[in-house]
């Protein structure tokens, strides 16, 4: 990778840790932590100012944080206030609007739209063109499939913003839409397509527009396959268990 620290501009008041790289034309603000071993691209906005920045001299930009180990690729902007874990990797041209929590491992994808105060948790799986809205809470090992969006207004525009939760192992599959407010449990399938009016219970399959609840995720058989649900016994691929096997993984954490 050709970095030639052309044109970087790093606050005297961030904090750069060990084995940091970063790409020319490149901004760094106050209070801005990267930890060691992190990559960040060209034409990155860290630490990016909130509103206030342009209008109140007495400004203080929040701490932003960027977790040991972590890739940021070509011209994400990466506001003041998100906190990302450890080895988190954006695609190009990502969004994070302020104060995102992102947690260990989870990688979010081209051109994707984060716009605050969301919390993702571990290993998740963001592809390319997601838009989350604020105050989203999504839980650990979640795929989001492209064109994903996750709304959070019933009545816009409003000031009555309702975020949704989604959680742990659920999958929504490509152009996926949850309105606000949403529950969708544990261990679920959102068929491609598919709206989501109403909260999903845990282990369900649920397809359609407006979504319907087609069955137990765990009865789902595919012809000559089997099972295909949960997805952790049959997919590893970037997963803490892979090597090890989703059960064995379990009960290692016991």
């Amino acid at each position: 990778m050709i970095f030639k620290n052309y044109n970087v501009r790093i606050s005297p008041k961030a904090s750069i840790g060990k084995n940091v790289r970063i790409g020319d034309n490149t901004v760094i603000y106050d209070n801005v932590v990267v930890e060691d071993n992190v990559t960040i691209s060209h034409n990155c906005v860290i630490g990016e100012p909130l509103n206030d920045y342009y209008s109140n001299p007495e400004y203080k930009n929040p701490e932003t944080v960027i977790g040991a180990g972590s890739l940021i690729r070509s011209h994400a902007i990466i506001y003041a206030g998100n906190r990302l874990g450890e080895n988190v990797q954006t695609g190009h041209r990502i969004t994070l609007r302020e104060n995102n929590i992102i947690g260990n491992h989870t990688v979010i994808g081209l051109l994707s739209d984060i716009q605050g105060n969301v919390k993702i948790g571990d290993y998740c799986r963001l592809y390319s063109n997601v838009v989350i809205s604020s105050e989203v809470v999504i839980g650990n090992y979640v795929f989001l499939y492209p064109f994903v969006v996750i709304t959070n207004d019933p009545y816009p525009p409003s000031n009555d913003l309702k975020g949704s939760t989604i959680g742990d192992y659920s999958v929504i599959a490509t152009h996926g839409i949850v309105l606000s407010g949403i529950s969708i449990g544990s261990n679920c399938l959102i068929g491609a397509g598919s709206l989501v009016t109403t909260s999903i219970p845990d282990y369900s399959i649920a397809v359609g527009n407006p979504v319907k609840i087609e069955m137990d995720i765990r009865k789902y058989v595919v012809l000559g396959k089997g099972k295909m649900y949960p997805w952790m016994t049959r997919f590893s691929r970037g997963m803490p268990w892979d090597g090890i096997g989703f059960e064995e993984w379990i009960e290692s954490k016991k």
